[in-house]
């Protein structure tokens, strides 16, 4: 890719929300490419389950046993040889000779015309292939069950030696962001801790006179900084190192210093505030001198003032890697908005994930949204349900990108595309949610 002001997608007035995300993701696919080329390769942390949450899995998980380890019985009922149903007879009676429960096996052999109460999890016993609910049977008597011949075929309700998972082979994939259930998988096969790629540095930084720390008197036209608390709460759910850089002021040089400082620390620099065409945003002067711009600007709302590229190694630093740099708008909205459809993908991507993208649903719009073609946006909403049971959404309220509180209302964004228009009540719209199940 070409990062020269000379480039189109640098001189272009407003790049495309889908063109930003294949630049992006061109720019991460490049600098993979150099850490290849530098020998450099990804380097492999070991850590226990409890702390591999939100890691990303380093090699292939190979279970170590047959899951299940036996054939076993996949509800509670009566175990006994399927062979018996081949028969004539309409109505099938057999002996109940013990029982077999989760842990504690039946240890003699079951024979013609005999069964066994059996629980779910249960091994099976000798003798036995098939098990037939408990609620399909009548008893007059303990001893003895009867049920219809035709309610079930042989072997059915038994779990098979290494149905799930057999010895040797693949139980979770390598480059897979590792959620819950990946952790409980490798707690089941016995693993009690994981190679994962060791977690990529992250350097965040707020730019801004107006801009005070928690416990700062507050003076007249100045804020509190809160962009680096959303960005901090954003990359712990991705469980990355984070590296504050706190506030810089308004001026090239301690941006300038920053920077360098930043990219000789981190593998990503994240700024917000500085990008837009104030006197006073100088971040778009300081990416010229130490590195290579991407893009500017992004047609979408909020957020469209953003600064993507890298920053050139600094003299005499032993590794020769670029560091990537993101350059968020200063509103605190628009700086989770950015990082959610930009950022967090590829910062993802750089990790060596192998699924970056958050999937889109569709919820009925319980108002009409007013939008221009020409430019996507992403509208605060909160998603519910109708009387009908369908997924309906709905705007917290005003959708400036100073107003935190509607973010904080949110359950999802509204996505409205490039070259749709006005949306009436009742129609259906994309959306994506800020928090997932897994």
């Amino acid at each position: 890719m070409n990062h020269s002001p000379n480039n189109p997608i640098f001189l272009s007035s407003s790049l495309h929300v889908d063109d930003a995300r294949k630049a992006i993701a061109q720019m991460v696919d490049e600098l993979l490419a150099e850490a290849r080329l530098l020998n450099n390769p990804a380097e492999i942390n070991i850590v226990s389950l409890d702390q591999a949450i939100n890691r990303i899995l380093a090699e292939d998980v190979l279970s170590p046993i047959d899951v299940p380890s036996a054939d076993n019985s996949a509800m509670d009922g009566f175990a006994f040889n399927g062979k018996c149903l081949e028969t004539n007879s309409l109505d099938i009676t057999l002996t109940v000779i013990g029982t077999a429960l989760a842990g504690k096996p039946y240890e003699g052999k079951v024979s013609d015309g005999e069964c066994l109460k059996i629980m779910t999890g249960a091994l099976m016993p000798s003798g036995c292939d098939t098990v037939i609910p408990q609620e399909l049977t009548t008893s007059d008597n303990p001893e003895f069950i009867t049920f219809k011949q035709n309610q079930l075929k042989p072997g059915e309700n038994r779990r098979l030696r290494g149905e799930d998972l057999q010895r040797g082979k693949p139980a979770i994939a390598a480059d897979r962001l590792l959620r819950p259930s990946d952790l409980g998988l490798a707690a089941s096969l016995g693993i009690a801790s994981l190679k994962v790629k060791r977690k990529l540095r992250v350097a965040i930084l707020s730019s801004g006179d107006e801009l005070r720390s928690l416990g700062q008197p507050l003076e007249s036209g100045c804020i509190y900084d809160s962009n680096r608390y959303s960005l901090t709460g954003l990359l712990n759910r991705l469980n990355l190192e984070i590296i504050d850089c706190g506030i810089v002021r308004d001026d090239p040089s301690s941006l300038k210093e920053a920077f360098i400082e930043a990219s000789t620390q981190a593998d990503v620099l994240i700024s917000s505030g500085g990008v837009s065409v104030g006197e006073a945003d100088f971040t778009k002067q300081i990416m010229q001198e130490l590195g290579d711009v991407g893009f500017w600007k992004i047609a979408m709302r909020p957020g469209r003032p953003m600064a993507f590229g890298t920053l050139k190694p600094v003299l005499g630093q032993s590794s020769a890697k670029r560091t990537l740099f993101f350059g968020l708008p200063g509103n605190p909205v628009a700086v989770m908005v950015t990082f959610y459809q930009f950022v967090r993908s590829a910062l993802l991507q750089l990790n060596g994930a192998s699924q970056t993208e958050v999937p889109l649903s569709q919820a009925i719009s319980e108002t009409p949204i007013r939008k221009k073609p020409g430019r996507t946006e992403f509208q605060r909403a909160i998603l519910g349900r109708n009387a009908e049971g369908r997924p309906t959404v709905k705007l917290t309220g005003s959708q400036g990108a100073g107003i935190l509180r509607s973010m904080s209302e949110a359950s999802c964004f509204i996505i409205l595309h490039h070259d749709q228009g006005n949306i009436a009540a009742g129609d259906w719209v994309d959306v994506a949610l800020f928090d997932g199940l897994l």
